[in-house]
């Protein structure tokens, strides 16, 4: 699938989607990833247990304290932040190899990671993604069946505390109909490529049009 005019070159930009536990930002990353081949997904770092069925280097970089403790020192990070008590971060070279292959990356990062990300010099773009209600959000959570009841109450009351960040952001969804949030971040996708301040050779581009 085509997704952009080759003749006019943009500056690429990073995309982060936040969201509660259980709004569905995983399988939006992944419907995202598979229609446009112009995104990379910026795979984390992160010291908690890996799960049945993930895989090292594909799903997370799975670190142990120390390692992750020393990348930290090395000033290794784009962000990082502690999540469920469990330490989470971005690469600055997992982020540079994908620029220089012209790609645009998508992050999957809660809100403490969107905020060191908007420090930085990176364009960033941050659209927050919303459950259609607190009961579809209890819901989904329970079909996961991977949580115990404690762990339940856990993200309930992490997700309220997330949701309170959601006007920090760029743009908010909400995730009633799964392909019908995804076209919508596709929409804010391309409108932020189309913008003229990322066309890098817009102006000799148009003065073709002149003689």
């Amino acid at each position: 699938m085509q997704v952009w005019f080759l003749a006019i070159k943009k500056n690429n930009f990073s995309i982060v989607l936040s969201s509660p536990s259980g709004a569905g930002k995983t399988s939006i990353s992944k419907m995202l990833l598979r229609s446009d081949n112009s995104i990379s997904l910026s795979i984390s770092c992160t010291t908690r247990p890996i799960r049945k069925g993930e895989i090292n280097k594909k799903d997370y970089i799975f670190l142990s304290d120390k390692q992750f403790d020393a990348a930290i020192k090395n000033n290794e990070f784009l962000e990082h932040a502690k999540v469920f008590g469990y330490m989470y971060g971005t690469l600055k070279q997992t982020v540079d190899k994908f620029y220089k292959k012209n790609k645009d990356v998508l992050f999957d990062i809660d809100w403490q990671g969107y905020q060191q990300l908007k420090k930085t010099k990176m364009e960033v773009v941050g659209i927050f993604i919303l459950p259609p209600s607190k009961k579809e959000l209890i819901k989904r959570l329970k079909k996961r069946g991977r949580d115990t009841n404690y762990e339940m109450k856990k993200r309930m009351s992490m997700a309220q505390s997330e949701i309170s960040h959601f006007s920090e952001y760029d743009y908010v969804v909400v995730n009633e109909n799964l392909k019908f949030c995804v076209n919508q971040i596709r929409n804010i996708i391309l409108s932020e490529r189309l913008k003229r301040s990322r066309l890098i050779n817009i102006t000799s581009f148009v003065s073709k049009f002149r003689n």
